[in-house]
């Protein structure tokens, strides 16, 4: 079950990338969704989304560390790098698994477009919740921090709603 939440939610020790990941994720669902978008194409485009950030963010920050070494980084790594970033393309599995049930019809494409905002909004509030447990945030800040992470959500969301493909 623990890991299946990690595979779901992230891990306390990669929280950056699984809110970026997150973030991405429900930027590519707002952006690629319209009326036709079918949930089999919405799931295509935010996997090629969210894998085409992961690529730049490893390559940017290998690119960061040649530099700051003042040496080429060998295969291990920058193999260490990618999977210490691996959190930004896991953010997107809980919402492609959702947009291929509605691609294979176990769900309608509406419904299947929800449930992968839903887990992005669910992993932000995860999140939340696990930096106010390191911040020892009384009950207040911790909803307060909860809400800024859904806050940062729904504004994606809201954006998407103002553009209205």
């Amino acid at each position: 079950m623990t890991r299946t939440r990690h595979l779901i939610f992230g891990t306390p020790d990669r929280i950056a990338g699984t809110v970026y990941g997150t973030i991405v994720v429900m930027a590519a669902i707002a952006a690629g969704s319209h009326g036709n978008t079918s949930a089999g194409e919405l799931a295509a485009v935010v996997a090629t989304t969210v894998l085409v950030f992961w690529i730049a963010h490893v390559y940017s920050d290998a690119l960061a560390e040649t530099i700051v070494l003042n040496r080429r980084l060998d295969v291990a790594e920058i193999g260490s790098i990618a999977r210490r970033e691996f959190a930004i393309p896991l953010a997107a599995v809980g919402p492609v698994v959702a947009l291929l049930l509605g691609a294979l019809g176990v769900l309608k494409d509406s419904t299947a477009g929800w449930i992968a905002v839903l887990f992005g909004l669910a992993t932000l509030v995860v999140q939340g919740f696990r930096y106010a447990g390191v911040e020892r945030l009384t009950p207040l800040a911790t909803a307060v921090s909860v809400m800024v992470n859904v806050a940062l959500g729904l504004a994606i969301i809201g954006l998407k709603a103002a553009v209205g493909h």
